[in-house]
């Protein structure tokens, strides 16, 4: 018998290596955080002895989930302006805050905030776009959650950099920080078409392809924002950005809301990414992205909760259920982004997305052992029918007991492992009546 670190029984087991591949009574065999076996039960006893067993009776083991878009400190400002036009929101309310009370201290507590919701709530992997972004950095890295950082680049000065020259001189700095990080990797993260001038995203591109990472975007977002471009430039901004050269595989294109036939056509001939965020979308009310029309197109669409100041929680399993239901209520067709879909634009779309498919996104020997546990045998969870269309449209996040990132233990039944999370909420307490005394 072959000695291992850990052996999980599960009744069910979801890869997301393709539709029919859903077992019954299967075990999952790890090693030095790395999967060794998927297999039956009766046969995993049979070939492996590990330090420690698992048996998950009442439960499917799936990948963890992929946030692939958020702001994680912007947890700090749940709730603080809400129902206002995104516009509004920002200039009146989320960058003069910003202005006031980002720093590394906040960015950290915010971060240690996020980390933990998403443990809690499945989501093993997120991308991320926002200031200090070394500070989540520590975080991510002392959590053993696994991230996407991105390099921040706007136009006008913020308390992390004072011009374009330091952007970028700083996003250097954390790429090559982590660059050899196991669960650390990094993307570039201009702001908007509306923050960044054509010759810094020029300069982004070039840097992009040197150090071979995703750039991600908020594009499209909003009717005022095409409209602002139409003054600015004559054009609508995807129209600029295909001209400067910006479509490509490495573009992870968030929002999305306002499309063209033709530049979902654009997109798709480009190898453009899509990061979904439905529930920002919808409280922003900043329109309906057409995912059926994408997915039928044939991009790789990928789920993000954005912030928490927008959503107002980090919560994918909500994510996964609004993305299949506004495709079918958007298009008119019941049949758009079936659940087993969804599941992928919240995994294994997710992995590819931020170049990391071949570490993590689904459950396959040679990856790295991202999973969670969902219990599916309680009041809320039968009869079950089908195991897709049952963690789709009948679970939540509630439902995750256990997570693992790269074999390491985080989640133990609904118990964060690596995170104190007495401190966390002390500190998030404390921010709060902060920033609510200078209200």
């Amino acid at each position: 018998m072959k000695a291992i670190d850990l052996l999980i029984h599960a009744r069910w087991c979801l890869p997301m290596t393709g539709s029919t591949d859903i077992f019954e009574h299967y075990a999952l065999a790890v090693h030095q955080g790395h999967i060794v076996a998927l297999l039956p039960q009766d046969q995993a006893d049979q070939q492996f002895t590990a330090t420690q067993v698992h048996r998950l009776d009442d439960h499917v083991l799936m990948p963890g989930l992929i946030n692939n878009h958020g702001h994680s400190a912007m947890t700090l400002f749940r709730g603080l302006a809400d129902d206002l036009p995104l516009m509004q929101w920002l200039h009146e309310h989320i960058w003069p805050a910003e202005q006031r009370f980002v720093g590394d201290a906040f960015v950290e507590a915010g971060s240690a905030l996020a980390v933990a919701e998403m443990l809690r709530g499945g989501t093993t992997t997120f991308s991320d776009m926002y200031f200090f972004p070394e500070a989540t950095a520590r975080v991510v890295d002392r959590t053993g959650i696994r991230a996407s950082l991105g390099m921040v680049v706007i136009q006008f000065p913020t308390n992390w950099a004072s011009d374009v020259n330091e952007y970028l001189h700083k996003g250097q700095a954390l790429h090559d920080k982590y660059r050899h990080h196991p669960r650390i990797t990094t993307n570039y993260a201009p702001h908007a078409p509306y923050t960044v001038d054509d010759a810094t995203l020029a300069q982004i591109m070039v840097n992009a392809e040197e150090l071979d990472v995703p750039i991600q975007m908020h594009i499209h977002e909003t009717v005022s924002e095409i409209q602002t471009s139409i003054d600015n430039y004559g054009k609508r901004p995807l129209a600029r950005l295909k001209e400067l050269g910006l479509l490509s595989p490495r573009l992870i294109a968030t929002h999305m809301t306002q499309l063209l036939p033709e530049e979902i056509a654009d997109c798709a001939r480009a190898g453009v990414h899509i990061a979904h965020c439905p529930e920002s979308n919808m409280k922003l009310a900043s329109g309906f992205s057409p995912i059926d029309a994408m997915h039928q197109a044939g991009l790789n669409i990928t789920i993000g909760t954005d912030g928490a100041a927008s959503n107002n929680d980090l919560d994918m399993f909500a994510e996964m259920r609004q993305t299949a239901l506004l495709a079918k209520a958007v298009s008119g067709n019941p049949s758009a982004v079936p659940a087993y879909s969804a599941l992928e634009m919240a995994t294994i779309n997710g992995a590819k997305a931020l170049g990391i498919a071949e570490t993590t996104g689904s459950l396959a020997v040679g990856k790295a052992a991202d999973m969670i546990a969902v219990e599916l045998t309680d009041i809320e969870s039968v009869p079950m029918y089908d195991l897709a269309s049952q963690l789709v449209y009948a679970t939540g996040r509630d439902k995750v007991t256990d997570a693992w990132v790269a074999g390491k233990h985080v989640l133990k039944q609904k118990q964060l492992t690596t995170l104190d999370a007495s401190k966390i909420l002390s500190d998030a307490q404390q921010w709060a009546k902060t920033i609510k005394a200078s209200s």
